[in-house]
């Protein structure tokens, strides 16, 4: 093979797995070890002003630092933990809706900005498609918003959406999981793409990503680290990130959104750590039944990733009850930063 024939890949770390396993605390020290700088795939932090419940857990008076590129109108900027720089926090507005193919565009501009600078792109969360976005790309992300066919369906309610869905996309309708055929919103979206690809030409753009996906136009020399951890040890994390996050002020931060003139109907406060405060506003329920209700929807979120990220066989996984994960997750981060793949 001739010097010009060989394409060296770039290399991104993927660090994955379900909530609460400490999946940040070990992006950031494994950046300090290979010169990094961490990117979020977590849907819920991509909102300007959501922080608490969300668990960015940034330092006190933290500043977003702008670049000059940018998402839309708005500029994309890094904080900074230790000298460490994070992406993909405040990427919009909590009253803009906010889809994969918008995160997947930003971080593709993000992750080119770490390469540019020599360092080591670490994409780090529990959102496992937008994981799958970056990584392998996502066609139907790309599918456009058909304001027309969401006016007509948002009254409808969920068993008629899934009525409809099982007519225009049966195969994807038998794929729903419980949680997805009793929300709308994935309902509409679901109909909006099987509608679109009905009626797309050959030369489409969603047809011609899904070439492209095949043709692995999307895939880096990607290494995928996944933290796990007993049921029950998860479970008690929960419900201590839940008590420290109404500690720090989650309260007042959602007032804080809602006097600002966010709505509970805005796609951000369908967030988990939000929509649980929904009936506590409104006075139909009490700060206990708040708890409750989190830690129930927090830990049914974790069988939600597990059983997503189960079906992904690269990720490498390690139990973080095992004192020494860390010096195994470290030596097979070396190994595989060190050697120059080609292709």
């Amino acid at each position: 093979m001739s010097k010009r024939s060989v394409n060296l890949r770039q290399k991104l770390l993927v660090i994955c797995g379900p909530t609460a396993t400490g999946k940040t605390s070990l992006a950031l020290h494994l950046a300090k070890l290979f010169n990094g700088e961490l990117v979020s795939a977590d849907s819920r932090q991509v909102y300007k002003g959501m922080d608490i419940g969300t668990g960015k857990d940034l330092p006190v008076n933290s500043k977003i630092k702008d670049q000059k590129s940018k998402l839309g109108n708005e500029e994309i900027g890094f904080y900074e933990i230790n000298g460490i720089r994070i992406w993909g926090y405040d990427l919009v507005k909590p009253a803009e809706e906010f889809s994969v193919a918008q995160y997947v565009s930003v971080t593709y501009n993000i992750i080119k900005n770490i390469y540019r600078v020599g360092k080591l792109p670490i994409l780090v969360g529990g959102t496992g498609l937008y994981i799958k976005g970056v990584i392998d790309g996502i066609p139907t992300a790309f599918v456009p918003k058909n304001e027309n066919l969401r006016k007509f369906y948002v009254d409808k309610k969920v068993d008629e959406l899934f009525e409809i869905l099982s007519v225009v996309d049966p195969i994807k309708a038998a794929s729903m999981n419980v949680s997805d055929r009793k929300n709308p919103r994935r309902l509409i979206r679901a109909i909006e793409v099987a509608q679109y690809e009905l009626t797309a030409s050959p030369n489409s753009t969603i047809t011609s990503m899904a070439k492209a996906e095949e043709e692995g136009g999307y895939k880096y020399d990607t290494l995928f680290i996944g933290l796990k951890a007993d049921k029950n040890a998860i479970k008690q994390k929960i419900k201590e990130r839940v008590n420290q996050r109404i500690k720090f002020g989650l309260e007042k931060e959602i007032k804080n959104l809602i006097e600002r003139g966010i709505s509970w109907n805005d796609q951000s406060m369908n967030a988990l750590g939000y929509i649980e405060w929904k009936d506590y506003f409104s006075g139909e329920e009490n700060i206990q039944e708040v708890i409750t209700e989190w830690n129930k929807d927090e830990n049914n979120y974790v069988k939600r990733q597990i059983t997503w990220f189960k079906k992904e066989k690269r990720v490498n996984w390690f139990d973080i009850s095992n004192k020494d994960y860390i010096k195994e997750v470290e030596k097979m981060v070396k190994e595989w930063h060190n050697d120059k793949n080609q292709i």
